[in-house]
């Protein structure tokens, strides 16, 4: 039971990372010290994406499901949690591309309205 509740609590762990590389330059509005931080954690979402890599935490994740007695997976986090809700067929390199184009889309926005407003006589 241990070893699902920490597959669980990876997944979610994973999940937030997610949305802090897509919309964590948000938080960098009220926290500017986050803004370090934030560079990184989008540096490493687009380079995962852009070189089809599969993030450290999914085969961490699998290997607690195993250890628990529960079926893993053998796709990338996105693909298998986050896929099925977006897209309805598997995960292509073209579609890594384009989420990989759409978190550095995202966060240019954000950051040129951060710059923006820091410009701001």
């Amino acid at each position: 039971m241990i070893y699902s509740l920490a597959a669980d609590a990876l997944l979610i762990l994973h999940l937030l990372f997610i949305v802090f590389v897509v919309l964590g330059g948000l938080l960098v509005f009220k926290w500017h010290k986050l803004l370090l931080l934030h560079l990184a954690a989008v540096s490493w979402g687009v380079m995962v994406e852009f070189n089809h890599w599969i993030c450290p935490l999914t085969p961490w994740e699998n290997s607690l499901r195993r250890a628990a007695g529960e079926a893993s997976y053998h796709t990338s986090f996105i693909e298998h949690y986050l896929m099925p809700l977006i897209y309805p067929a598997g995960l292509t390199y073209d579609t890594q591309l384009l989420l990989g184009s759409f978190v550095l889309v995202i966060n240019l926005i954000i950051y040129s309205l951060l710059l923006r407003k820091t410009t701001k006589p």
